[in-house]
């Protein structure tokens, strides 16, 4: 009775370890390799499944979602002979678990090892300006190098990014001054633009204060002329008038006309700013005496005689002049 229930006991454990060794929990994210007698034979998908116990076993617990790898620092010399500190990330992920685990020993070392060969490859054939303005350009090339080496082994990389590029401390001083001079040049360039429009727009305002002065001397010259006329034009009227009437015979016109005349003159001989000595009869008397004078003039002009009928009194003779001759004598 005693060994039979050993014996159930025996047969109980037996068969708990070999459904432990059978009955294998795959969890999501993670495929599980099998080999019987260290050879391949199939993967585990994520679930439940199910193995031959004491024949076959788990292999590699391979992970499948996608992972980052760090790369770390190094130094690369470019094409034109500049050494540059450069690191980055890598983003890989893999779609065949039996090659991650069977076509290279450490992936993530074999992936390391081969992203920081290509970098030094590819970053070591540019300059050093085009390392700092087309990163995009060498991250493309990366990715497409090393993607392609890592496929063999299962693998796709999905992504390369170069983190950092730190040029030495000499190139990054020279990189800051020749930004300084290219930005004082253009600074120049721009000072010599606006004294060029400055110039051209003050050129252009004088060239218009020109025309608007040459305009106006136009149109003074244009207003003067016509002033001008019209003034000759009422001179000649006044002209007319005087001659009509001194051909009607009224003498008292001739006289007004000659007498504004004489006074107009003696205006501007006083008015003149030359500092001559002039002598010419200045007195009221002398002026009405010539006035009276050209009267008598016009009236033996026009037959008037001493008797006329002009109205005008006869002109005072001065003191000590000789009477005149009579013509009856």
């Amino acid at each position: 009775m005693l060994g039979g229930t050993t014996f159930v006991i025996v047969i109980l454990f037996l068969a708990i370890i070999f459904i432990a060794k059978s009955v294998k929990v795959v969890p999501q994210g993670y495929v599980y390799t099998v080999e019987r007698f260290g050879r391949y034979t199939h993967s585990l998908t994520p679930g439940l499944g199910l193995i031959t116990p004491f024949i076959d076993g788990i292999g590699s617990k391979v992970n499948m979602m996608e992972q980052v790898l760090d790369v770390p620092s190094q130094e690369v010399i470019t094409r034109d002979n500049a050494m540059v500190t450069v690191d980055g990330v890598v983003f890989y992920q893999v779609l065949d678990a039996a090659k991650a685990s069977y076509e290279v020993t450490n992936l993530k070392i074999a992936v390391l090892n081969l992203t920081m060969t290509n970098i030094r490859t590819v970053m070591g054939s540019m300059d050093m300006d085009e390392l700092l303005s087309q990163r995009d350009a060498i991250n493309a090339r990366l990715l497409g190098v090393v993607d392609e080496a890592t496929h063999p082994w299962g693998l796709k990389v999905t992504r390369i990014e170069i983190k950092d590029i730190a040029p030495p401390r000499d190139i990054v001083d020279s990189m800051a001054r020749q930004m300084k001079a290219e930005r004082d040049k253009r600074a120049s360039i721009l000072e010599a633009e606006g004294r060029r429009q400055a110039a051209i727009l003050a050129a252009e305002g004088q060239k218009q204060a020109a025309i608007l002065e040459a305009e106006g001397r136009r149109e003074a010259a244009y207003r003067d002329a016509e002033a001008r006329e019209r003034a000759a034009e009422a001179e000649a009227k006044a002209t007319q008038v005087v001659s009509d009437a001194i051909a009607s015979g009224n003498v008292q016109a001739l006289n007004y006309f000659v007498a504004t005349k004489y006074v107009d003159a003696l205006r501007d001989v006083a008015a003149a700013p030359n500092q001559k000595l002039v002598l010419m009869p200045l007195e009221a008397a002398s002026v009405i005496g010539a006035i009276g004078g050209i009267g008598e003039l016009a009236r033996d002009a026009f037959g008037g005689g001493a008797g006329g009928g002009s109205g005008i009194p006869p002109r005072p003779r001065p003191s000590g002049a000789v009477p005149p001759v009579s013509r009856g004598d």
